[in-house]
């Protein structure tokens, strides 16, 4: 039976692609990762997304990832990102991952060669009906330059086009809209650390969280705290791992959050060019937050 936005609540760590020395993928390595997760408490997991690496694999390492996702998964929902530029390769990737046993998919709004509002719309419309899955909107203006309006994501719930979003933005007037016209047609997840347990409070029914792939369990915590209405006890509960979040965000992801997770005692490997290993100021800055959150017993 197909997921439907009803199901889709909590936590879905965003997690990253483990590369073994020759930096190929690391099939055992991403099994244990997937299970750290579900053992924490997340409700499914996103692979290859933006902090997956999704543009530096091949389309047959993107469906080995997913279909060993799904393996370890056992039954839990796995919805991989498709960081496509183009219609057509969306299109043969979305198909991929419906044969690997996905759940849904998360699919980026289309880039480069940006859209209009309604360019955006006929694009998901087609997109929904040529992948026999279930379709999350991904919404990160700061990386694809464009964002759809709280308007148009209202139309695209209601023709079936999407059953939820990432909304991965600072934009929290922008946000509160969406919330107010598609709220309750879809399930709208926070992308935003920073803002995870703001827009938690303000009826996200959860997140994609980039460093949920270390520490699912604190960003769980903060989940319940602010579905409880208890947002200040959220936020103090999320200062703990803000200086975490802002090392890791220092250069592009996921090339920080790499090395962090080897410092942390979670080797993952590096990652594929054009990222590189963080530079030297940027790997002084994670060893000190590193030996901090050993400090204080961070989980």
């Amino acid at each position: 039976m197909a997921l439907t936005h009803s199901e889709i609540s909590g936590l879905f760590s965003a997690i990253v692609t483990p590369l073994t020395v020759d930096g190929s993928v690391d099939i055992a390595g991403l099994k244990r990762l997937v299970r750290h997760q579900l053992d924490a408490g997340a409700s499914g997991v996103v692979p290859i997304g933006g902090t997956g690496e999704y543009p530096a694999l091949s389309r047959d390492e993107r469906k080995r990832v997913v279909a060993a996702c799904v393996e370890e998964a056992g039954g839990k929902p796995v919805i991989p990102g498709v960081l496509s530029t183009g219609f057509q390769d969306a299109v043969e990737a979305g198909r991929d991952f419906a044969a690997a046993g996905a759940a849904a998919v998360m699919t980026v709004t289309p880039y480069y060669a940006a859209g209009t509002q309604e360019g955006m719309r006929a694009y998901f419309r087609a997109y929904r009906d040529a992948v026999d899955l279930p379709v999350m909107l991904y919404q990160i203006p700061r990386r694809t330059t464009v964002a759809v309006t709280a308007e148009g994501v209202q139309a695209m719930a209601e023709d079936g086009s999407i059953i939820g979003m990432k909304f991965s933005s600072y934009d929290m007037p922008e946000f509160i809209k969406t919330m107010k016209y598609a709220g309750e047609k879809i399930s709208v997840l926070s992308g935003e650390e920073p803002l995870f347990a703001t827009h938690v409070a303000l009826g996200a029914r959860g997140g994609v969280l980039a460093s949920a792939t270390i520490y699912p369990k604190i960003w769980l915590r903060i989940f319940e705290l602010a579905r409880a209405g208890k947002l200040n006890e959220a936020l103090a509960e999320q200062t703990r791992i803000d200086p975490v979040v802002n090392s890791i965000f220092l250069e592009t992801n996921p090339g920080p959050l790499k090395a962090f997770m080897a410092m942390a005692g979670m080797p993952v490997g590096g990652v594929r060019l054009p990222l590189t290993a963080p530079t030297a100021e940027t790997t002084e800055k994670l060893q000190a937050v590193a030996r901090h959150a050993r400090d204080i017993a961070l989980a």
